[in-house]
């Protein structure tokens, strides 16, 4: 078969035939009495031999090699060419994303273009110090998108403090971007999509954040239920509750529920939630104690009672503690009533 019937039906270039020849990958093993080349099958087979090891990636030098060579194993080139493929395609994603951040700024030109440019550089950069600076130097609100893959994935407390005031700043809807990390498998991504969302003032955060209540991460459970119960939203009154009882950030969560209460219908849920868990901690004076203080920032006459009962608690230290809280609430009522 002459070259150009084999460039017609294998799709390869005369062009390339003739380098082939001239690298030794495809040489014809015959000439016509007019010098012409002539493929024979065999040539034909091995030509698409080469043409499929370089649809793997495979350089010409490199394919030469793997035919020349009768001891070639496939298996450790083929590992390198896929470690290359992903590398390529680290590259790309890459590259998708800040164009994407560059798209979703909508540059108004090409000096808005390069501000994103100079704030994906800065975030990308190995020091937490030019991280920070990156942020706090952008004279404009920068991506909503762009930030909130930067919050998701930062660990610098700094940094992500910074990251989190910008993301205030963008305004509009910045949820939709953080909020895939709350469900997130990796819990430290979790950890920081719900700090990042409890500075995001919106209904759409909050939803967000009312799924959080239920993550099997207790760090996750108290961020979202002492932001939630900071915005007068009752589903976190259990959470911190549980919180009083574990005595992690009680005093915290006393004082979220004590500004719910001023809901008169959460103050019987809350009051309620607290006498539960005194009946369930009956031997346990520490928990006994901190669920009093807790009453105390409650108001209504329905705390007061429970505290009074607490008062003649069989634990003396609790009694104790109870007798000192509503003498100081009785004095507190007492200087009110003066004053008015």
């Amino acid at each position: 078969m002459l070259i150009g019937d084999v460039a017609r039906r294998s799709g390869v270039s005369a062009r390339m035939l003739r380098h082939y020849d001239s690298l030794g990958l495809v040489r014809p093993t015959g000439r016509t009495s007019g010098g012409y080349r002539e493929y024979s099958d065999a040539d034909i087979r091995r030509l698409f031999q080469v043409e499929g090891l370089r649809s793997l990636g495979l350089s010409l030098r490199e394919i030469g090699q793997a035919l020349r060579d009768p001891e070639f194993t496939p298996s450790s080139l083929v590992g390198d060419l896929i470690r290359r493929a992903e590398g390529r395609l680290r590259q790309e994603q890459e590259l998708l994303g800040r164009l994407r951040a560059v798209d979703a700024s909508v540059p108004s030109g090409w000096a808005d273009v390069m501000r994103i440019v100079e704030l994906i550089r800065g975030l990308n950069s190995h020091s937490a110090a030019r991280r920070q600076q990156a942020v706090l130097a952008e004279d404009a609100p920068a991506s909503g998108e762009l930030l909130a893959q930067a919050v998701l994935a930062e660990s610098d407390a700094n940094v992500a403090g910074a990251l989190r005031w910008a993301l205030a700043r963008v305004g509009g809807d910045v949820v939709a971007g953080v909020a895939p990390g709350i469900y997130s498998e990796d819990v430290d991504i979790r950890r920081r999509a719900v700090q990042a969302l409890a500075e995001i003032s919106s209904d759409e955060a909050s939803g967000v954040l009312a799924a959080a209540l239920e993550d099997a991460d207790p760090v996750v459970r108290r961020r979202a239920a002492l932001a939630l119960g900071g915005r007068g939203v009752a589903a976190a009154i259990p959470e911190l509750v549980a919180m009083v009882v574990e005595g992690t950030n009680d005093v915290e969560a006393a004082e979220v529920m004590g500004r719910l209460s001023q809901n008169p219908g959460y103050a019987d849920r809350i009051v309620t939630a607290l006498v539960d868990a005194l009946a369930a901690a009956a031997s346990d004076s520490a928990v006994r104690i901190r669920l009093a203080q807790a009453l105390v920032e409650i108001p209504g006459a329905a705390a007061r009672a429970v505290l009074r009962g607490l008062a003649d608690d069989d634990d003396r230290a609790v009694a104790l503690t109870a007798s000192a809280f509503v003498e100081q609430l009785e004095e507190a009522s007492t200087r009110r009533l003066s004053s008015s």
